[in-house]
């Protein structure tokens, strides 16, 4: 009989593990076969969400088919206390271990809504985008500029809602500090605005910057500050020999006069060779950038040509009538202008003047610049005719 009682047990014993070896062999299965989710989504982990709460919230959104196998897979892979909080965006037939690896990598959230303010010369614009799970651009949901249109219901609509919504500040190369300032106080979404102070010219960094809701202004100035010191530093240190610039302020004052030289990426070293050449040869910049600057102060554009009277004036601003650099920047330049500061184009260019296509044309003699000037005149007069008809 007790015979009998242990074959009884080891066939038992048996189908238990044959039982077991099938269902781990069938969690295994279902942990790397594509998941369930049929189109791309946005899953939010909470600040301080466990394992077993996202878990069943995978499985509620139809992101995984199991809680209980993404749980035990998790665990059983050690990585159950790396789970980051954020929002991220799901692709659809992602397999357990390819959310986990999503939901473990942390960096910056996926927000469905993305407003982005941005600072222009010709005032602020509000863009607010929503980004659709699955597709590479987003899409537009209402763009105006604050102070001048009406503020759109969509936009109103997902404030008030609580949306989760990425927030940034978006600040165009060439401006000033006091348009940076007088920009920022038009965001409703950062406090402080009131109480800022402008900072030096030439010492904010433009770039876009991710802000928090509420965040202090002040201190979004004071990123952008840090950012062009490190930027500044690493140029300076960079810089090709023999460059007629003694600290790097001066290279920052010429950043910022290339800056509102040109807008075209590919201009920059040679307009920055220009003015090299020019300091090299003891010759004046004459550049009306600077000559504007002097008359405003930095607080706003001219809106209209320069006169003679203020060309022939002098201002420690007016390169037409001074000799070298300005005494400061003229505007806060771009990584990429300051970088062409200090390693201009080796060219023996030493004019230039506008071709008619957005960009320069460039002379080594002044014969050569005059039929650039005359050609410019030209298209300058048919133009003119053609908007008088």
């Amino acid at each position: 009989m007790w015979k009998h009682i242990a074959a009884n047990a080891l066939t038992l014993g048996i189908v238990v593990i044959v039982c077991l070896a099938g269902l781990v062999q069938l969690g295994k299965s279902r942990w790397a076969e594509p998941g369930p989710l049929a189109e791309a989504a946005f899953f939010e982990v909470p600040r301080g969400a466990n394992l077993d709460r996202v878990s069943v919230a995978l499985a509620r959104d139809g992101i995984v088919s199991s809680d209980s196998i993404f749980r035990i897979g998790t665990k059983y892979a050690e990585r159950d206390r790396d789970l980051k909080f954020g929002t991220y965006e799901i692709p659809a037939g992602a397999s357990m271990p390819e959310v986990l690896d999503i939901i473990t990598a942390g960096g910056p959230s996926v927000f469905p809504y993305t407003v982005t303010y941005l600072l222009r010369a010709r005032g602020p614009e509000v863009r607010v985008r929503e980004r659709v799970p699955g597709q590479d651009a987003p899409v537009e949901v209402a763009t105006f500029a604050p102070g001048v249109d009406a503020t759109p219901e969509a936009y109103t609509d997902l404030v008030a809602r609580g949306v989760p919504i990425t927030w940034r500040v978006s600040v165009a190369p060439g401006l000033t500090s006091w348009e940076v300032v007088e920009g920022l106080k038009g965001a409703d979404f950062l406090e402080g605005v009131d109480g800022l102070v402008v900072p030096p010219e030439g010492s904010l960094a433009p770039d876009t910057y991710d802000v928090a809701r509420g965040s202090d202004a002040g201190d979004l100035l004071q990123r952008m500050r840090v950012a062009q010191e490190r930027i500044l530093a690493e140029a300076w240190a960079a810089r090709v020999p023999g460059l007629p610039l003694e600290t790097p302020q001066e290279a920052l004052t010429l950043a910022s006069i290339i800056e509102k030289e040109t807008g075209v990426a590919e201009e920059r070293r040679l307009v920055s060779a220009v003015f090299v050449n020019r300091l090299n040869q003891g010759m004046r910049l004459q550049t009306d950038p600077t000559v504007i600057y002097g008359i405003t102060n930095g607080q706003g554009g001219l809106g209209r040509g320069l006169r003679r009277s203020e060309l022939d004036r002098t201002t420690p601003y007016n390169t037409y009538r001074i000799d070298g650099l300005p005494p400061g920047p003229i505007a806060n330049p771009s990584a990429a202008a300051i970088r062409a500061a200090m390693d201009p184009e080796e060219t023996d260019f030493i004019f230039f003047v506008a071709d008619g296509t957005g960009g320069h044309a460039f002379a080594e003699t002044l014969a050569e610049h005059n039929r650039n000037v005359a050609a410019w005149r030209a298209i300058e007069a048919a133009r003119q005719s053609t908007s008088g008809n």
